[in-house]
């Protein structure tokens, strides 16, 4: 296909390097099998009863110390002294889970050096491992219902949470407050510990990290966190091994490897303090570099969309965009990207989630030709002969809606209303669309009756306007149409040219023949 029609590669737009950092596919050879079924009726079950008694004595010395508690300050005397135990009770716990030699690099920093610390990649509840390693016991931030739930909630409270009540309005304000509150007291509230990338993933990159730590413009400690086993049964994605089955493989191998890194404390610059997104880059770039990893532009909301894509039948990576990148660069919300997902799905192949371009003639009611391989050429980004729902996305806000303006409407509409009376018939429809992209009868009828909504034979600009705004891709269509139209134009004024030249040479040449026999 004719390269002036494949789309610009802007870097800001390019497909992330990592498909899908939500996704686990945990593959156990024969020996892993048999190492598993072996821990599980040996090591397993033992570690898991002495995890329960730990778990259950943590819990009676969360109650002492937690009774009378004022939530609102810090811990003192007696209830300090229990959160120290409970953070080696937290270190004993990790060892009967077989992270017997847990190597730390580095030095974590006193909460009044550095209030909040800032750990990634987050991949898995065994992550908590950086609450029990420094000053006594860390804070988090949790939901507020949490601290209700019988036995956790106790444990919950005992590591004085910032919690958010997600019913409140006001909640982030709150939360980012009382973070601002704690980290002003000189150190007397433990440090809070905070995953700013909001979900697991399986630590092939980092994903986009939420502002929300990064917002009162507090110093923070960067972590690193690293798992460098050979078999990987600790990684908790959205795809992959569920909770308790990860649980369950880590307690059959005979010893688990874990790494924290300390990185030295982040000073935000007035810039930062005043951007918290650039803040927040800076810092995941800071620990991306110790890691030797990438970063994407991934989030929460990607796996939302995962979600979505999983509920249509589809692949469950069909949903990845990479969603941070494209709301800051083609404005489109969450709710815009499901509502184009339902749409996708009813297009793409359920099994592969891609669209080919048969399934896009098909959307349209339109054979494939070559203005529509034209359009879906600038839809396939990669060139790879399919459209994901990235390229779209990408194909609907960049080719089609900026197509689809009035301009190019009318200019549409007025070569189907071939009697120039503001209405298009069937007849005129077919004959063009016929003329167009060689369409057969049934198919017209098809699409006439799409647009034609109110059913009284004929098609009104309204209902031509309201079908364009529904299906944008038309409007691509009609604007690839008359681009080929003008090429086919000009190549033919380019042609009679060449001719009427070629004519007047040929005259020159018989004129200067006579004169030499006239001569002569």
């Amino acid at each position: 296909m004719p390269g002036k029609f494949q789309l610009p590669r802007q870097k800001s737009l390019i497909a992330p390097m990592i498909r899908n950092p939500f996704i686990h596919d945990l593959r156990l050879s024969t020996w892993d099998k048999i190492q598993i079924a072996v821990g599980s009726v040996t090591i397993a079950p033992i570690r898991f009863l002495f995890l329960l008694l730990l778990l259950v004595l943590s819990w009676l010395i969360a109650i002492i110390a937690t009774a009378g508690m004022d939530t609102s300050k810090p811990m003192t005397g007696w209830s300090r002294f229990c959160k120290r135990v409970l953070a080696l009770m937290g270190r004993i716990m990790f060892f009967f889970m077989g992270f017997h030699n847990i190597k730390i690099r580095g030095k974590p920093a006193p909460s009044s050096e550095a209030p909040l610390m800032t750990c990634a990649p987050h991949s898995t509840y065994f992550d908590i491992i950086t609450i029990f390693i420094g000053e006594g016991l860390a804070s988090g931030v949790s939901r507020k219902e949490n601290s209700t739930i019988p036995l956790i909630g106790a444990l919950t409270t005992s590591t004085q949470p910032v919690l958010v009540d997600r019913e409140d309005p006001n909640s982030r304000r709150n939360t980012i407050g009382e973070i601002k509150r704690r980290a002003q007291s000189g150190g007397a509230w433990p440090q809070v510990i905070i995953f700013p990338e909001g979900t697991c993933t399986n630590r092939s990159c980092l994903i986009n990290f939420k502002q929300g730590a990064f917002f009162p413009g507090m110093p923070v400690q960067p972590v690193a966190i690293k798992y460098p086993n050979k078999l990987d049964t600790v990684t908790w994605t959205w795809q992959g091994p569920g909770g308790l089955t990860i649980l369950w493989y880590t307690l059959c191998q005979f010893h688990n490897r874990l790494e924290v890194e300390f990185l030295p404390v982040y000073y935000p610059s007035e810039e930062e303090k005043k951007n918290a997104r650039l803040y927040a880059i800076n810092v995941r770039a800071k620990i991306a570099a110790v890691l030797d990893i990438p970063i994407t532009d991934h989030t929460f909301d990607d796996c939302m969309l995962m979600v979505a894509a999983g509920k249509s039948d589809m692949p469950m990576d069909a949903g990845l965009v990479e969603f941070q990148k494209l709301k800051e660069k083609l404005g489109l919300k969450l709710e815009d990207m499901r509502q184009l997902l339902k749409k996708y799905s009813s297009i793409a192949g359920k099994e592969c989630g891609v669209i080919g371009i048969d399934d896009f003639a098909k959307h349209l009611n339109l054979p494939v030709t070559e203005p529509l391989k034209e359009l879906f050429a600038m839809y396939d980004r990669d060139g790879t002969g399919k459209i994901d729902f990235r390229e779209y996305v990408i194909g609907l806000s960049v080719v089609s809606q900026p197509a689809n303006t009035d301009e190019t409407l009318q200019m549409a509409f007025k070569l189907f209303d071939t009697e120039g009376n503001g209405k298009i018939t069937e007849e005129s429809l077919a004959a063009i669309l016929r003329s167009a992209f060689n369409m057969e009868k049934m198919d017209i009828s098809d699409l006439f009756r799409a647009v034609d909504t109110n059913g009284d034979g004929f098609i009104t600009y309204d209902e031509f306007e309201a079908f364009s705004k529904v299906h944008p891709e038309y409007a691509g269509l009609f604007k690839t149409y008359q681009d080929l139209k003008r090429e086919e134009e000009l190549a033919s004024v380019e042609e009679e040219m060449e001719n009427l030249e070629e004519d007047s040479s040929n005259l020159e040449v018989s004129g200067s023949a006579l004169e030499g026999k006239k001569d002569a």
